[in-house]
């Protein structure tokens, strides 16, 4: 007796898109931003906004190309990232055109509303994420450009010092140029090329800069040689908190290296001398530079400065004035806020609606709102974590943990600024707040963990089957005969 089986090399089993539920969180996202705008409207002259339509339009219109684009270009990519973009996009426009009906910031924003060149913005932004994923195949091809990267972020970060180019903001750092009429932060552009240099770095030098030459006190110390890479980035960082006087984004450039320079050696000690390094550097410029100064003294006592900066004009000292009012809204906000469109953040004045802007959330929507929101940025940190741990390859999984880090460190540092956590940095809340540049570069991030997810989650293809393992022939012995193979 014989028995004949038939073996065959089985494919990987497609994975799913998951693009209808991108689709069903896209509505649901853009449906929240249009009822909270009707509730603005509401609250405020009790009747809906003019604009409602208009902008719903314009939301559905940017939202729907976007989902498209991703359906097209990046199947398999993770159905989450664009829809919690989407609703953070879409809250912070109705909050902005909520700012722009104070009569209070009327005064002050004379060119127009800030809402709709928001909403300009955000196209912009989607039309930057598109042309991410129709020209960026595959994200290895950036790895190409790891040495052209840092010579990119380097003249981003000197621009705000060249004569004439750089504009330099009143009680702010110089983190601006003005080109055409036009106020840009290289900054914000800087942070993603960054993440492609120091993922390109640190993928080829990983094993140099894990090996330990001594062990202290429970810490693996690097080799004096390998404390090269980490102490020019340090030094790079104080250079532009002295030159641009600008702590967040030196704050954001070395934590970004410091949590990547983790992930690609697994060695604790560099968070610590990380730690050490950040605090030493913010420590000596402090000692010496008054704008760095003026804001530490704001952050140490926001009340008593408050008389301080009706006299002097200087040093930052109206931050103080600013940090009270937010404060001050958040108190007000209580558990449950006092509803959209019923607060009185614009007392705040010029950064209501940009640095502030998360003040806003805290007195109309409340502690449970707030929460509401830093979960949604939790989430797409999360997401961008998951992105990485799936990724194949490891520049991705460097490129992708970068991107997720530099956008939760910049949450947490506008966060805790508003807060009264850490003093001020005068950086924008990503997606939130009123500036281009700054929706214009976070929307470009979240394409590239787009991509880098899509190539992850995309099914490997099934290799060809050889022809000896099509079939097997396998014959048992009988009780009648010998047996044949």
């Amino acid at each position: 007796m014989s028995v004949v089986t038939n073996t065959t090399t089985i494919g990987a089993i497609d994975a799913p898109s998951r693009r209808n539920t991108e689709l069903m969180m896209m509505v649901f996202a853009i449906a929240i931003s249009v009822f909270a705008y009707a509730n603005v409207g509401l609250a405020i002259d009790g009747s809906l906004p003019s604009g409602m339509f208009g902008y719903g339009a314009g939301l559905i219109l940017l939202g729907g190309v976007a989902h498209l684009v991703v359906r097209k270009f990046a199947p398999y990519a993770d159905p989450l990232l664009l829809p919690l973009a989407t609703l953070l996009n879409g809250l912070g426009l109705v909050v902005i055109w909520r700012l722009d009906q104070s009569k209070l910031l009327q005064t002050i924003h004379q060119a127009g509303s800030t809402a709709s060149r928001q909403l300009i913005y955000t196209g912009l932004g989607i039309a930057l994420l598109a042309a991410v994923l129709i020209f960026l195949k595959d994200h290895r091809a950036l790895q190409r450009y790891t040495y052209i990267s840092m010579v990119g972020a380097l003249i981003l970060l000197l621009l705000p010092l060249v004569p004439g180019l750089g504009a330099e903001l009143t009680y702010g750092a110089k983190i601006w140029i003005s080109v055409a009429g036009f106020s840009i932060q290289p900054g914000e552009f800087a942070k993603i090329v960054l993440a492609i240099f120091f993922a390109g770095y640190l993928m080829v030098k990983r094993d140099a800069l894990a090996l330990a030459s001594r062990r202290f006190m429970g810490l693996y110390l690097p080799r004096g040689r390998d404390l090269g890479p980490i102490l020019v980035v340090w030094a790079i960082s104080i250079l532009i908190l002295v030159f641009e006087t600008d702590l967040g984004t030196s704050l954001l450039f070395f934590g970004m290296f410091i949590i990547m320079l983790y992930v690609a050696t697994e060695r604790t000690s560099w968070i610590v001398f990380g730690l050490m390094m950040s605090a030493a550097g913010a420590v000596g410029v402090a000692s010496f530079e008054p704008h760095v100064q003026g804001r530490v003294q704001a952050w140490l006592n926001p009340m008593g400065e408050y008389k301080l900066s009706r006299m002097v004009t200087h040093d930052g000292f109206l931050h103080s004035d600013q940090l009270q009012q937010a404060l001050w809204a958040f108190g007000s906000g209580g558990t449950l806020g006092s509803g959209l469109g019923q607060g009185h953040s614009d007392l705040i004045k010029f950064a209501a609606n940009s640095d502030f802007v998360l003040a806003t959330f805290g007195e109309e929507l409340g502690l449970a709102g707030l929460m509401a929101i830093l979960l949604v940025y939790a989430l797409i940190v999360e997401r961008g974590i998951r992105t990485a741990l799936a990724a194949r390859d490891p520049f991705g999984k460097l490129l992708a943990i970068g991107l997720s880090g530099a956008l939760a460190l910049q949450v947490f540092v506008v966060a805790g600024g508003v807060m009264g956590l850490i003093p001020l940095t005068g950086m924008t809340m990503p997606f939130l707040a009123y500036g281009g540049s700054s929706v214009i570069a976070n929307w470009a991030l979240i394409g590239i963990l787009l991509r880098i997810s899509d190539t992850a989650r995309r099914p490997a293809p099934s290799p060809a089957p050889s022809p000896d393992a099509e079939m097997t022939q396998v014959v048992r012995p009988s009780n009648s005969g010998p047996t044949a193979v």
